[in-house]
């Protein structure tokens, strides 16, 4: 028999495959808490839901148009110019996505050739590194620091810079790290993207989860960017829809075609009736109400798990600026990050990420997320007091 092509050798997701494991052993009756998942555990809202019935009841069950339903892509142009600064045109420069990681995955396709070269955090999210290789690019991971927050720092992606350089990723808020991009940060990685000539992919996933009054920024909407930047979003974490698979990407016109085309012969486009309610959810009051909801709530669960985790012994944790992680410092218990994750789910029924699934640099951290209720939370940290205090 043949061999399988060499560009479908790529890891597996290990964030998709710890849950996935959790589940099942949930399903065998094992009283796991999971604080693996990378999607709130709240219900997406009522009457987003109630927008879909309706949808459905309308007949909304036929393909939609490719690059998304008109009425969506209207709201979504207004909601990057009021809230974003980023002027797109809702006809040639905005597409719906079958989830933001679909909007990722198509952009790296169009932007990435042989040779090309991608600058990236280290650690990131799992996603990145296999949709670069899918392209046939090569990853340049640049290392980031707890001493300050995990940010990526322009002078940091410089160094990394070569003739072979082609894209920059850029994720704010940050997954698996929480850190958040500052206006400044920013800036300098815009003056680099603008001196060497470079794309960026900024995908802002989780801009709506910020803590401590922090305000979120977009790269594309800084001098010289928006002809070079490839903004991705979507509607997963912040409507807590992530089983609707629905994401948007805006990038300007020249780019978003060629990506359309890709769009067009993968996925052709999301539901339909997902679509409707989504483009109904983003004109309803109701739906920034829930969001708030869900971030004062966020907000009260990373205190607990932040200062919880600081407690148990040879573990520390620095308090996340966004997104609904805790990356805690595990390197002090004298095992790798697979063996303690391995060893607190077996041992303690609590599933956590080990660092290691984000990259080289992820080793010595466990992800925790605190998408989780606050009771769960609590009795997981005690759990994993009992397994790992030990060491």
């Amino acid at each position: 028999m043949k061999e399988i092509a060499q560009r479908a050798r790529i890891p597996r997701s290990a964030t998709v495959g710890i849950e996935n494991r959790a589940t099942e052993m949930k399903r065998k009756g094992m009283n796991v808490i999971s604080l693996a998942a990378g999607q709130p555990d709240f219900v997406t809202p009522q009457h987003i839901r109630e927008y879909a019935k309706k949808a459905l009841d309308d007949g909304y069950t036929f393909y939609p148009p490719s690059p998304g339903l008109p009425e969506l892509r209207e709201a979504i142009s207004k909601k990057v110019a009021e809230e974003n600064g980023i002027d797109a045109d809702p006809g040639s420069e905005i597409i719906v996505t079958v989830g933001g990681k679909q909007g990722v995955f198509s952009a790296i396709l169009t932007l990435v050739d042989s040779g090309d070269e991608v600058i990236i955090a280290a650690p990131s999210w799992v996603t990145y590194e296999p949709c670069v290789r899918l392209a046939s690019g090569t990853i340049v991971p640049v290392p980031v620091h707890e001493k300050n927050g995990f940010r990526l720092t322009g002078e940091d992606v410089l160094k990394a810079v070569t003739r072979k350089t082609k894209l920059i990723i850029i994720n704010s808020p940050n997954n698996p790290t929480g850190s958040v991009l500052r206006k400044e940060d920013l800036k300098e990685m815009a003056s680099v993207a603008c001196e060497k000539d470079l794309f960026v992919l900024s995908d802002e996933i989780y801009e709506y989860l910020l803590y401590d009054g922090l305000k979120h920024c977009s790269i594309a909407s800084l001098p010289g960017m928006k002809e070079r930047t490839i903004t991705v979003n979507g509607f997963s974490k912040a409507y807590s829809m992530t089983g609707w698979r629905l994401g948007y990407l805006v990038g300007p016109k020249e780019i978003v075609q060629h990506i359309l085309a890709i769009h067009e012969h993968s996925v052709t486009g999301p539901s339909s009736f997902s679509q409707k309610a989504a483009a109904q959810a983003m004109t309803d009051p109701r739906s920034k109400e829930s969001v708030k909801t869900m971030v004062t709530e966020f907000e009260k669960r990373r205190t607990v798990i932040v200062d919880g985790l600081n407690r148990i012994r040879n573990i520390s944790c620095v308090k996340p600026s966004g997104a609904f992680y805790a990356f805690a410092n595990i390197s002090k218990l004298g095992k790798s990050s697979m063996e303690i994750a391995n060893l607190v789910l077996d041992k303690g029924l609590v599933a956590t990420v080990p660092g290691a699934a984000f990259g080289h640099r992820g080793e010595g951290f466990l992800r925790l997320s605190f998408a989780n209720s606050t009771e769960n939370i609590v009795e997981a940290l005690k759990r994993m007091e009992t397994v790992v205090g030990v060491l």
